[in-house]
């Protein structure tokens, strides 16, 4: 089973690119801006990864740490160092969250931003054979108002992503409360997606479809406790992002064995399974395999069926998703 995991064709759809901040490149980068930082040094900064106990804790954490990028270099590098880190798991596609709203906020250049995404994902498709796409997410903490002013600015490098996202604080923060820039968002073509029942009810997944129309829901867990509106999405082609280690060290659940994986495959719901923030975290996209697998002793089925979810679910071209789907058909017959 190790080797079938480890080879298996990899399609990451939940990854913040902010989150992927190792304590060694924020070092480098803040050298490199002459930022002074409130870490002393990087075994600090590492035990400030490890203090994480929940939502709230690491959004101010990884604010902190997310100030040191403020060039092209500086994104490049942290998109590309991910990549690469990406490859080693054996992602063949992964669609990155890019906080435009955040870094906007702070005077960050949207050329700055994503010039340095983009190179690092030209990179990619020609050195490690992976394809990307970007999300720019918004916070949901933050006014529609202020998103709808940074979407209107982004749009101007519409060619650099392929959808948006809603990211941040749940808590009296419902999906409803942007409709307005998810209909601009489909207007303008673009993909939809939406953080939805990680801290907040299940009520947010069925507004974060029903209301913003969204073709995918980044977490959903908390749909385990509305069993009508867990089979309604069943028989729906919503696709799930679920992520096992962040549920875990954020206390979304006390451990890996109250996820409703089974619950979730039970109910034909598509479920993909993704890393988030994996430097905060505790691991990369196989960790949060490996840590499943242990949990749930899934088979061989199982997982071929979690990784046609993610193909499937996928902002790709129908070329790219055969291809992808032909690599799955081969790892699988290697390993019967």
């Amino acid at each position: 089973m190790e080797s079938f995991l480890r080879c298996l064709p990899k399609v990451e759809l939940h990854v913040h690119v902010e989150g992927t901040m190792e304590p060694e490149l924020y070092f480098e980068i803040a050298k490199r801006n002459n930022i002074t930082n409130p870490f002393a040094d990087v075994n600090t900064l590492k035990q400030a990864y490890e203090n994480v106990t929940d939502l709230k804790s690491f959004l101010d954490l990884l604010e902190k740490v997310s100030n040191v990028l403020v060039t092209s270099e500086d994104f490049y590098d942290l998109t590309w160092t991910y990549l690469q880190r990406a490859a080693a798991d054996n992602v063949r596609h992964c669609e990155m969250f890019h906080n435009v709203h955040a870094h906007s906020s702070r005077g960050v250049s949207l050329y700055d931003q994503f010039d340095g995404l983009s190179r690092a994902c030209n990179k990619a498709e020609k050195e490690l054979n992976m394809t990307t796409g970007i999300i720019i997410s918004f916070m949901r903490d933050k006014t529609e108002q202020s998103a709808l002013e940074i979407f209107e600015k982004a749009l101007e490098y519409r060619r650099y992503f392929v959808g948006i996202g809603l990211e941040s604080n749940e808590i009296n923060n419902p999906p409803s409360k942007f409709i307005q820039l998810y209909r601009k968002a489909h207007e303008m073509g673009l993909h939809c997606v939406a953080h939805a029942g990680e801290e907040g009810p299940a009520a947010y997944v069925e507004e974060s479809f029903e209301v913003l129309k969204v073709e995918r829901i980044d977490h959903g867990i908390h749909c385990m406790d509305d069993p009508l509106l867990l089979k309604k999405i069943g028989q729906s082609q919503i696709v799930f992002t679920v992520c096992p280690l962040s549920n875990l060290k954020l206390n979304i659940v006390k451990t890996i064995d109250d996820l409703p994986i089974k619950l979730f495959l039970e109910n034909q719901v598509k479920i993909t399974i993704n890393s988030d923030d994996p430097a905060y975290f505790g691991g990369y996209i196989l960790a949060n395999f490996h840590i499943i697998q242990k949990t749930f002793h899934l088979s061989m089925e199982d997982w071929s069926q979690l990784t046609k979810n993610a193909i499937n679910g996928a902002f790709i071209s129908n070329e790219r998703r055969q291809d992808l789907i032909k690599e799955l058909i081969i790892v699988s017959e290697n390993h019967k």
